[in-house]
């Protein structure tokens, strides 16, 4: 099989070339110290990856504001981030000539309540999602948030940022009809509910320059009935190539309670394909497809039939820490473990227990149990609330 294409570089917009087009998308890898600040596996697990030959690696959740926080396993940048740490992660994930990208998140209404305070553009009370509305003040206070986080990634030597306006949390609540129900101005209308993510990446590219990688995460579906659809998704994207963004990384699906995440629900993979042919209509930014992607042919089907520049993979990643040198060496198919009637939350727990092996050194471990993996990610997370609120503060 003729793989060339996967290993041709990318020159983004403001003059930053990508070795080849393999990405691992983020994930919430929760590996913080509970403080904000990176571990050592976490720092050698982004090492391991760029040395396993992909172009980029994103960092998931790294947060601003420590009380908007998903989870306490989260990155915080801030003015009393341990520095030499973060420095440290920025370096591994830039070896081998690979480039590590910070994701700016905000999780809205989906901030972990025991540790920060769950604001969405619109008050809710949902089953198992509550939280209150953000005020005009704190709205006009989050572009400057942004572009400070964005700052202190450059600083420390990150190779870019991708803002995440994706998967139900903060920008993407803006965007969803389903949870914003504001009737000032970023309400109402799709140019209101945009409003705010068009001031985020304008602050956030004042902030940072004209020569340093700015991407965006954007649902191509909530995959929510009265949520944010496909064809205000492709009016964002056309509205954004007239931007000075790098990257759209498409996406889809959101972690609000109950929801079902894209993997869960949108068949047989890649899940956004027809949607990237789509969007090369509204805009000529090299686009990111993340979801789905299990083959070296399903990801040069989606470069030759010009539906993506990149390919985004999260969980085979996980599977083969190495997969851009596996593909080069030629097909292979990629076991994924399969798993029967899970609960909720445990798929995403195991995978993230695997993340602690790589980190540690060790290969993923297929047989791994479902039951053991949630019960120490949910047992991890629940030691971390009071490292975090004691570092952080009342909240």
């Amino acid at each position: 099989m003729q793989t060339d294409p996967l290993f041709t570089p990318l020159t983004l917009p403001c003059g930053v070339t990508l070795k080849n087009r393999l990405a691992k998308s983020a994930m919430s890898d929760s590996l913080g110290d509970g403080r904000g600040n990176p571990t050592q596996t976490q720092i050698h697990l982004y090492e391991r990856w760029a040395n396993g030959g992909l172009a980029l690696s994103i960092i998931g959740e790294v947060q601003g504001d420590p009380f908007a926080a998903e989870k306490p396993g989260n990155l915080v940048l801030g003015p009393n981030s341990e520095e030499t740490l973060l420095r440290a992660l920025a370096r591994s994930g830039a070896s081998d000539d690979a480039r590590l990208f910070v994701q700016l998140g905000h999780a809205g209404a989906m901030t972990h309540a025991p540790t920060g305070k769950p604001k969405g553009p619109s008050a809710l009370d949902l089953p198992g999602l509550a939280c209150a509305a953000l005020s005009n003040d704190e709205i006009a206070a989050l572009p400057d948030q942004f572009a400070q986080t964005a700052q202190r990634a450059k600083a420390l030597g990150f190779g870019g940022v991708q803002i995440h306006a994706a998967h139900g949390f903060l920008l993407s609540q803006f965007l969803s009809p389903l949870f914003n129900k504001r009737t000032d101005a970023y309400g109402g209308s799709l140019r209101n509910r945009s409003r705010l993510l068009f001031e985020v990446l304008e602050a956030v590219r004042a902030a940072v320059g004209s020569d340093f990688p700015v991407a965006i995460k954007l649902n191509a579906t909530d995959q929510l009935v009265g949520g944010f659809a496909q064809a205000e998704a492709l009016q964002v994207i056309a509205a954004l190539d007239r931007t000075s963004i790098d990257l759209i990384d498409i996406s889809g699906g959101t972690y609000f309670p109950g929801a079902k995440s894209a993997s869960d629900s949108a068949g047989a993979g890649p899940y956004f394909l027809e949607f990237g042919k789509a969007a090369r209509d509204h805009t000529t930014k090299p686009l990111m497809l993340t979801g789905g992607f299990k083959t070296a042919e399903q990801a040069l089907h989606a470069i030759k039939e010009n539906a993506a520049d990149m390919i985004g993979l999260a969980r085979a990643f996980v599977v083969d820490p190495d997969l851009p040198k596996t593909w080069r060496r030629g097909p292979t198919k990629i076991a994924f473990p399969r798993f029967s009637q899970p609960p909720e939350g445990a798929i995403t727990a195991w995978y993230t227990q695997q993340l602690t092996r790589l980190g540690q050194g060790m290969m993923p471990d297929p047989d791994a149990d479902l039951a053991e993996a949630l019960a120490a990610y949910t047992a991890r997370d629940q030691a971390r609330i009071a490292v975090w609120n004691a570092h952080f503060g009342d909240h």
